[in-house]
């Protein structure tokens, strides 16, 4: 047998986690969030070397060796047995593998299967999404020029402009200023507006940050004054206009199993879904009225998933995403994580939004009064 590889790799197409395996790894792990994405075409491939040195289970179908159930010597024996000291998940099982129930298993591949064909925005849209309808402040990180050879890190404001360019106002004395001034590389992370933890969204910018002319600052002061209405400092003659004018690569994280690169190219031909621009005021009035609608949705769109909580945390054209609680069949250990729950068709504006959601909620209680 041969060791199988040391990362994940998700491709455009595939990944290398055998659907089984990845809902069984999900279920039974404490992951946060299960929201299977397959990249668009423009995505780049991406290796996790978060696995790197973790002991690997025997690949099946080796083209080296043939497939050994049983070790015919020492040696082997010896070969194959992980290094003392190798580093590894501290996960004991007394020794007895635990059988899963089947009804459960049928749950979880239902689930599975669902949230894979769930519609979801484009890796584009979401990140030109995230950027426009955010609060209006991320992580700058520069080249210092105080302490060279390392990286400053600074939260800073910002607002994005037409072409969805973050655009800021510093003044002079920052050391963020006077590191952009003498080298403009920089990179900016900025994580969506109801960002809790790692199943949230988070993107990050990398590009040059460059001064604005004067005779734009005029027109870019409305933009810039609409997310941050109290910046009374935009009219400070010691304050600096800058603007990320080139960007050159922009890598986003989704949630689980939901991340890429986005070309600039992309980024910049890709609109904010207008939707998402409302879509947390639907979803506080859901989650403080009519948490129990939403229950009832995602038990009639995946038959057999019993949830006791479900908070949304972002509404799109296309759905929701809902942060869920849940107690696994034959278990007494709740889990929490976030899954996908797609509307039938994409909505339009506010009132679209209000008659997808009766019609589910509808749809849902005349499936439940049947089963009655």
């Amino acid at each position: 047998t041969t060791s199988a590889p040391r990362y994940i790799q998700l491709t455009e197409c595939t990944m290398n986690l055998s659907f089984s395996t990845t809902v069984i790894l999900f279920f039974l792990g404490s992951a946060y969030s299960f929201s299977p994405q397959i990249p668009p075409n423009h995505h780049r491939s991406l290796q996790s070397t978060a696995t790197k040195n973790l002991p690997t289970a025997p690949s099946l179908t080796s083209p080296n060796k043939p497939l050994t159930l049983l070790h015919s010597s020492k040696e082997e024996k010896e070969e194959t047995k992980a290094p003392k000291n190798a580093p590894r998940h501290d996960v004991r099982s007394d020794g007895a593998a635990q059988e899963m129930d089947p009804e459960e298993m049928k749950i979880q591949a239902a689930f599975a299967e669902h949230q894979q064909n769930a519609p979801k925005l484009d890796f584009a849209t979401s990140v030109r999404t995230l950027v426009q309808y955010n609060h209006g402040f991320a992580v700058m990180s520069t080249n210092s020029k105080s302490n060279p050879g390392y990286p400053g890190g600074s939260v800073v404001g910002f607002a994005p402009d037409a072409e969805g360019k973050p655009i800021f106002v510093f003044s002079g004395m920052s050391s963020h200023t006077q590191d952009i001034l003498a080298d403009p590389k920089c990179s900016v992370t900025i994580a969506s507006k109801e960002f809790k933890g790692a199943a949230d969204g988070r993107v990050n910018l990398m590009g040059k940050v460059k001064l604005i002319p004067a005779e734009e600052r005029e027109a870019l002061k409305e933009v810039y004054l609409a997310k941050h209405p109290g910046a009374f400092w935009v009219n400070f003659g010691d304050f600096n206009w800058f603007r990320m004018d080139e960007i050159e690569d922009i890598r986003f994280v989704g949630g689980f199993a939901r991340a890429g690169n986005v070309t600039p190219k992309d980024y910049f031909a890709a609109s904010p879904d207008e939707i998402s621009s409302f879509g947390m005021h639907v979803a506080n009035h859901m989650n403080e009225d009519h948490m129990e609608s939403t229950i009832a949705m995602i038990g009639n769109q995946i038959p057999g998933l019993d949830v006791s909580e479900a908070l949304i945390t972002s509404v799109d054209s296309l759905g929701m995403y809902v942060k869920v609680t849940r107690t696994p069949r034959a278990s007494d250990q709740p889990q929490q994580f976030k899954l996908r729950l797609p509307f039938p068709r994409k909505a339009e504006d506010r009132k679209a939004v209000k008659g997808i959601i009766m019609e589910m909620t509808n749809a849902a209680a005349t499936a439940a009064s049947k089963e009655d």
